[in-house]
């Protein structure tokens, strides 16, 4: 199955003429933060109409017949995330590693590899249903489920702002639950336009780089077109600098590369910064200092499971990342 994260190292593509930068003077390190982290359900658990018969994105039809006991698991957390807003917490069982949140956080980890699922740990939970996407396997794993007689249900791991909404409807009408999955997307686009509706005008795009950095892994990759980052730069009213030198997905960060791409600001994950050593240590990697971001030390960081998520909360993430890019500078 696909990794979004770890894409196969490539070549860096050619390198084109960077645009204009934006005013970053005076600007340092900056922490996007979000009030509360934990998940807020659209109300209480609203009861399930089923048997519900569905599309599986690998071309099943997939019939629900119990979601008495859910395990939601993906590369990003965000199927957990919508459970959990549809005011579904209560049954679930399980969770994957970057299901992070307040709420989910006692339950039992099924990715005790890294994102590699075990069927072992999986059976043991006793789930009725279980909802992933592509980004997690392996294959044989939810094989071995399904020949158990558990529901799996596959959504699409398109990981883009327009994608929130048909996610949400696809869960929620795999749980029974079609009412609390409209009311959940209403809810989370008028918090995704409220977050665009405030970025400030008339200002230069900042260019942006968002590099995926695991010290303790030897793991250095840049984001480009279609890695999730650029949707989230994007829409904060800023230009990714990796879809600007032609980068798709993910690709190993080299200082030519990153030189060439001129950021002016360079988005990180919290974990992810700290684990090269904060803002002194990622200066270090191939070509960060030689950046304007580098220059100036402006390094933007936010929670692992929020930045690229693409769940229930992602207005919530927009608004926290624009301010830390944007109000920080003023």
């Amino acid at each position: 199955m696909r990794r979004a994260w770890l894409a196969t190292a490539l070549v860096l593509a050619a390198c084109g003429a960077p645009a204009p930068r934006a005013e970053t003077a005076g600007c340092g390190p900056a922490t996007a933060v979000v009030a509360s982290t934990d998940v807020a359900p659209i109300g209480a658990d609203p009861g399930s109409a089923l048997p519900a018969t569905v599309s599986s994105v690998d071309g099943r039809a997939v019939t629900v017949t119990d979601a008495s006991r859910i395990l939601p698991v993906n590369l990003y957390g965000s199927i957990a995330e919508i459970v959990f807003s549809l005011g579904l917490g209560g049954r679930v069982v399980g969770r994957d590693t970057s299901t992070t949140f307040t709420a989910a956080a006692g339950l039992p980890v099924v990715t005790p590899a890294g994102h590699d699922l075990s069927g072992e740990a999986i059976l043991k939970l006793n789930p009725t249903v279980v909802l992933a996407d592509e980004s997690i396997g392996p294959p044989e794993v939810l094989n071995q489920l399904r020949k158990s007689g558990i529901a799996v249900v596959l959504i699409d791991d398109e990981q883009t702002l327009a994608a929130v909404p048909r996610h949400i409807r696809a869960i929620a009408a795999a749980l029974g639950v079609p009412g609390a999955g409209e009311a959940l997307v209403k809810r989370v686009e008028e918090e995704i336009a409220q977050a665009r509706a405030a970025l400030p005008a008339g200002t230069t795009p900042p260019r942006i780089a968002f590099l995926y950095v695991r010290g303790t892994a030897g793991v250095y990759l840049m984001g480009g077109k279609g890695a999730g980052s650029d949707e989230m730069i994007a829409a904060i009213g800023g230009v990714d600098a990796g879809t600007g030198i032609g980068l798709r997905k993910f690709r190993p960060l080299t200082s030519e590369g990153l030189i060439n791409a001129a950021p002016d600001v360079i988005l990180v994950m919290t974990e992810g910064l700290a684990s090269v050593g904060g803002v002194d240590g990622l200066l270090k990697l191939p070509g960060v200092a030689q950046t304007p971001a580098g220059q100036q030390r402006r390094i933007v960081d936010m929670d692992d499971g929020l930045l690229l998520n693409f769940g229930a909360r992602t207005g919530k993430a927009i608004q926290a990342l624009a301010t830390a890019v944007h109000e920080s500078c003023r």
